[in-house]
């Protein structure tokens, strides 16, 4: 099982209890494998970024007999309806800034036909192929067009090859969302760093709907609500779904866990610091992982005894 996170304490708590360690540097990065729950890991940090989440998988694959996935971190909530300390673990994962940039909010049509892309190796998402489809922002004067369209992104695998296919949602594994879906983690409202400070809502695990992953750090809440609105998206990134673009281009299965952080543009300050300050942010998120990887240890039978 391949283990990555994006967020370094929290790997920290899941290499405390890996046992029979080793570690392996690789283009400046440690690889720790080793024991975790009745499963043979390797766990690396990705760092920040669509970039390195995807040259930080790649090299796990290259180098490691990685048969399964996993990814676990912090993401800002779109869903207004999700509160911080949540831990979500959508079904599918998407890049919805992977877009056409147009000039205004009519349909691009840079082929001749309204919404065709292929001379340009593209392809208009689904969700934003009508007129006024893009972002708009709103002012006192009524919504103005960004002419931001989403599009879907080309992939190439063994079994699609030679001509690949365009994808706007990368589905998580079945088998190991059906585990996830067995995991009762008793999450925390306070953190073991400083346990007078807590957040104010018991937090939950939150399963199915679209996380999505941006190369920007998405403090806006105009957007936030578009996003919701548009592909209802239920947190937001900026690694998860470059891993499973990656993930998917190998033909290996893959799950993700995020813990939320804030509701992404909102202004929740108080539950932010304490969420991180108390160190809650890195305890339930683990919380997730260690029972997932125990649960899929029992299912599987200790397959890789």
């Amino acid at each position: 099982m391949g283990i990555l996170s994006a967020f370094g304490e929290e790997a920290d708590i899941l290499l405390a209890q890996t046992t029979n360690k080793y570690q392996y540097k690789i283009n400046g990065n440690i690889f720790t494998t080793g024991k975790l729950r009745g499963n043979n890991v390797v766990i690396v940090l990705t760092g920040v970024s669509v970039e390195n989440a995807s040259m930080v998988t790649q090299l796990m694959i290259d180098h490691f007999n990685t048969h399964h996935l996993l990814l676990s971190g912090i993401a800002g909530g779109v869903n207004p309806d999700y509160n911080v300390g949540d831990v979500v673990i959508p079904k599918k994962w998407a890049l919805p800034l992977e877009v056409y940039w147009n000039r205004d909010s009519k349909i691009p049509t840079p082929c001749g036909t309204p919404g065709d892309l292929l001379c340009l190796g593209l392809k208009l998402s689904t969700f934003t192929s009508t007129p006024n489809s893009d972002y708009q922002v709103p002012t006192r004067n009524g919504s103005v067009g960004t002419g931001l369209f989403m599009r879907d992104t080309f992939v190439r695998n063994n079994s699609n090859f030679p001509n690949g296919e365009y994808k706007f949602d990368y589905e998580v594994d079945a088998e190991m969302l059906a585990v996830a879906k067995t995991i009762r983690p008793q999450l925390d409202k306070c953190g073991p760093k400083q346990s007078n400070v807590c957040i104010s809502t018991q937090p939950l695990v939150r399963i199915g709907g679209r996380g999505i992953t941006a190369p920007a750090f998405l403090a806006n809440p105009d957007y936030r609500n578009y996003v919701f609105k548009t592909i209802k998206a239920v947190s937001v990134d900026m690694e998860t779904t470059a891993f499973a673009h990656v993930a998917y281009a190998n033909e290996i299965p893959f799950i993700a866990f995020r813990s939320l952080s804030d509701l992404a543009g909102g202004d929740d300050s108080v539950e932010v610091g304490a969420f991180f300050g108390s160190g809650l942010a890195e305890s339930n998120e683990a919380k997730v992982t260690l029972g997932f990887l125990e649960a899929w240890s029992k299912k599987r039978g200790n397959v890789d005894e």
